[in-house]
C-alpha cells in the first residue's frame, strides 16, 4: 500500500450522528445515500437554487427553493445508491471505498436497488411540482444520470461528465420559473460545468494511486503534474461565465461584488490544495460549499437590494 493511500480519508467515518442517533437497521441504508456527508447534495443543490434566483424578478420563491431542496437530497441519495451498485466491484480494491455498505456486504444489491426505487419515486413526485416543460426538462436529464457511474471505465473525463449532470439544475431552476430556456441559464449551466471540473479533479487525486492500479480513469491521472494550471484554467472559465450569466440577466453590481470573492476563494482553492495529500484534498473539496453560498448571496442581493 503506498503512503498516498495510507492516509486516505475513509469514505465511512465513525463517531457521526448516525452512530449515536440511527436505530442499527438504518444506518447502513443511511450511509448508503451519504446523508453524514452533506456535501455533494450541497454541490447538486447549488445550481438548483443560483438559477431560481438568478430567473427571479426579486426575491426567490421559498416553494422552488424548497422543492429543489428536496429534490437534491433524494436525487443525490439515489444517484450515489447507483454509483456504488455500478461500482461494488472496483470499491472493494480502493482503499477509500471498500467499507461502503454494499462493496462490504452490508446491504444486498437487490435492497439497494429497491431503496433507489424508493428515492427515485419520490423524486418523481418533487419534479412533477414543477411546469410541464420543467417536467420534461428533468426527465431528459436521466440518461446523463444513469451514465455517470459507468464514465470512468471508457474515458479520462468522468468529471466533465459529473458537471453535465450535477448541473442540470442550473437549467431546471430556470424553466421552474419561467417556464423555459434562455441564454443566462445556458451560460450558468457552462460555468457550472466547468466549477465541478475544477472541484472534482481535486477530489480525485484522493484516489488516483488507487485508480490507476485497478484501471479507473480521471482527470487526476490524465492531468498529472499538470493539473494545477488545469484547476486555473477550469475556475477562470467558471468565473468568467458566471459573469456571462449574471450580465444577461441584468444582475446588479452586488452579485459580481460577490462573484469577485467567489473567485479569490476559488484561486486560493487552486493555489492552496496538496494534491499529494488526500485529506488536503477533502478539505479543499469540501470548502466548495462557501463558493455556491456567495455565489447566492451575490444573486439575491443583486436582486432585493439592487434591483437592475
Amino acid at each position: 500500500m503506498t503512503e498516498a493511500t495510507d492516509r486516505t480519508a475513509t469514505d465511512i467515518p465513525t463517531g457521526t450522528w448516525i452512530d449515536r442517533l440511527a436505530p442499527a437497521l438504518a444506518r447502513p441504508y443511511l450511509r448508503l445515500i451519504r446523508v453524514d456527508r452533506p456535501i455533494g447534495t450541497w454541490l447538486l443543490l447549488f445550481p438548483c437554487w443560483w438559477s431560481v434566483a438568478l430567473a427571479t424578478e426579486g426575491p426567490p420563491e421559498l416553494r422552488l427553493m424548497v422543492l429543489f431542496a428536496l429534490g437534491a437530497v433524494i436525487m443525490r441519495g439515489a444517484g450515489c445508491i447507483l454509483n456504488d451498485i455500478a461500482d461494488r466491484d472496483f470499491d472493494t480494491r480502493v482503499a477509500r471505498t471498500r467499507a461502503r455498505p454494499i462493496a462490504s456486504g452490508g446491504i444486498s444489491v437487490p435492497r439497494a436497488v429497491l431503496f433507489m426505487a424508493i428515492l427515485l419515486l419520490a423524486g418523481l413526485w418533487v419534479l412533477i411540482q414543477f411546469n410541464n416543460f420543467a417536467i420534461a426538462l428533468g426527465v431528459v436529464s436521466l440518461p446523463l444520470v444513469a451514465l455517470y457511474p459507468y464514465a470512468k471505465r471508457f474515458t479520462y473525463w468522468p468529471q466533465a461528465v459529473l458537471g453535465l449532470t450535477f448541473n442540470w439544475g442550473a437549467l431546471l431552476g430556470w424553466a421552474a420559473v419561467r417556464g423555459g430556456i434562455d441564454p443566462a441559464a445556458l451560460a450558468l449551466y457552462a460555468g457550472g460545468v466547468f466549477w465541478t471540473l475544477g472541484y472534482d479533479t481535486i477530489y480525485a487525486h484522493q484516489d488516483k494511486d488507487d485508480d490507476a492500479l485497478v484501471g479507473i480513469k480521471s482527470t487526476a491521472l490524465k492531468l498529472g503534474d499538470l493539473t494545477r494550471s488545469w484547476l486555473f484554467a477550469f475556475y477562470g472559465a467558471a468565473l468568467v461565465l458566471f459573469a456571462l450569466a449574471g450580465w444577461l440577466a441584468h444582475l446588479a453590481w452586488p452579485f459580481f461584488v460577490a462573484l469577485a470573492l467567489a473567485g479569490l476563494h476559488l484561486l486560493w482553492q487552486a493555489g492552496r490544495v496538496n494534491l499529494a495529500d488526500p485529506t488536503d484534498c477533502l478539505a479543499m473539496f469540501r470548502s466548495n460549499r462557501a463558493v455556491g453560498w456567495i455565489v447566492l448571496s451575490g444573486i439575491v442581493a443583486a436582486r432585493v437590494l439592487a434591483p437592475a
